[in-house]
């Protein structure tokens, strides 16, 4: 069957989000071997380009791990986290709580910094937690927690870790390649992200980097990695010294590098423009509805998923489906905030107008309301995003 034959779907979900053009063309290349030279040649420049999006030092460790957003996570653990390690994870959300239990699942004793619903972790609990015992040997926090539409203060939190001696590792999934990332400048140790969140590719790799501490932490270990797959000395096989360990998904290592070269084009600053261009003009159209901000300090909202409050009475699973029979997907609030939030994607292709005024249009229709598109173009004042 054609693709023509398929209708154009408008996904504005918090991932995946819609490929980039480059990203898609990429896919139909024709299939080479892992262990091709141009593979290799390829994975050297995915390298480089990775250490400018996350802001490493130079000659950091950057590879794709052969899976979602949730290896890179595990992988993490698995490779810097040994039974007994006391590790302090930073948990307001869902994510937040995924690694409380993947750091558990690898034997670590965890304690856990919390923060309710909608509102950050605050940097004064994370030193409180810290000044109670110095053998804390990993912080980890989420820096956009895609359950609330909620941004943790990384840079705060990775001040108070530098000095102590533990790793700082960070979930980017929803921020790295739409938001500023300075890993070298912060102290992250260990930071990933998935394909198919900010840089819009598909899913199914992991960008991740590895700082000098971390590599030496998982070299001192006293027990072999648990986890073969991504033993870090097993992706350093790969992707340094150009050695098998596994076959490695070929095609998503090039429609990775198409719209990652992409994303670096476009720059950091201006990619992070367009979001809060479009998010302030999600939310100037929707407000005479009744939608909100669901996180009341703005200092705290995510920009890359608007988490918005429903109207009193408002129908969110029979409008959601409504939108869906028109080839548009919006997502719902996850586990507390179900039936009451929905989280607007605003990463990647997803970040511009267009796929936003297919919705715009439809809530006008489907609601029986008029001047949502309006304000809509209002807001945006011909900005050309």
């Amino acid at each position: 069957m054609s693709l023509d034959a398929f209708p154009e779907h408008i996904l504005l979900t918090p991932g995946p989000t819609p490929l980039h053009p480059h990203a898609l063309q990429a896919l139909s290349r024709p299939m080479l071997g892992h262990m091709d030279p141009e593979v290799f040649a390829l994975n050297c420049e995915i390298q480089g380009d990775l250490r400018v999006m996350y802001g490493t030092a130079p000659g950091t460790f950057t590879a794709l791990l052969a899976g979602t957003g949730s290896l890179g996570m595990e992988a993490g653990f698995a490779n810097l986290v040994e039974a007994g390690d006391e590790v302090l994870v930073c948990a307001n959300g869902s994510f937040g709580r995924r690694m409380a239990e993947m750091a558990a699942r690898y034997g670590a004793r965890v304690r856990v910094v919390t923060a309710p619903l909608g509102e950050a972790i605050r940097a004064d609990d994370v030193a409180a937690e810290l000044a109670k015992s110095g053998d804390i040997r990993m912080v980890a926090v989420v820096h956009g927690e895609t359950s609330t539409g909620v941004l943790n203060p990384v840079p705060e939190i990775a001040e108070l870790v530098r000095d102590t001696g533990a790793l700082l590792a960070v979930d980017a999934v929803t921020t790295a390649g739409m938001e500023p990332f300075h890993m070298a400048r912060w102290g992250v140790d260990y930071a990933y992200t998935g394909a198919q969140k900010c840089l819009s590719a598909p899913p199914g790799v992991a960008p991740v980097a590895i700082s000098e501490r971390a590599l030496a932490r998982h070299a001192a270990r006293r027990t072999p990695t648990p986890l073969w797959y991504c033993d870090f000395e097993g992706l350093r096989d790969y992707w340094t010294r150009q050695t098998y360990h596994h076959t490695v998904p070929v095609n998503l290592h090039f429609a990775l590098h198409a719209a990652l070269r992409a994303a670096l084009d476009e720059g950091m600053a201006a990619r992070q423009r367009r979001v809060q261009q479009v998010g302030e003009a999600i939310v100037s159209a929707l407000a005479p509805l009744g939608f909100s901000p669901y996180v009341r300090r703005p200092q705290d909202r995510l920009p890359t998923v608007l988490a918005l409050r429903l109207p009193q009475g408002f129908d969110d699973a029979g409008v959601r489906q409504a939108l869906r029979a028109r080839e548009i997907s919006v997502t719902g609030g996850l586990g507390p905030t179900a039936g009451q939030i929905w989280r607007l994607g605003l990463m990647g292709e997803a970040a511009r107008p267009g796929p936003y005024r297919a919705l715009m249009r439809a809530l006008e229709d489907l609601l029986g309301v008029r001047g949502v598109m309006e304000r809509f173009e209002a807001a945006l004042d011909g900005v050309l995003v």
